[in-house]
């Protein structure tokens, strides 16, 4: 979960699985964390939902590690 300061800056960041508070300084999230928005389209329940979440690496950790399929990990060989 996001909260933006009145200017638009990123303030507070909140996994939503365990409800740790990740570190953000300067408007940048300083730790792992995956942020998801994501729409539904009209193959589904959702259909016009827009969802958004955050979570800490350890909640994406745990989560990924039940998949029956592994998540395909790639190596970046080049940071911009």
């Amino acid at each position: 979960m996001r909260k933006y300061a009145s200017g638009g800056q990123l303030e507070t960041v909140l996994c939503n699985c365990c409800g740790k508070k990740l570190v953000v300084a300067d408007g940048i999230v300083r730790e792992g964390s995956l942020h998801v928005d994501y729409t539904w389209d009209f193959f589904s329940e959702k259909d016009g939902e827009i969802h958004h979440f955050d979570l800490c690496e350890t909640c994406y950790d745990e989560i990924t590690d039940t998949f029956r399929i592994p998540v395909d990990v790639e190596e970046q060989t080049e940071y911009l």
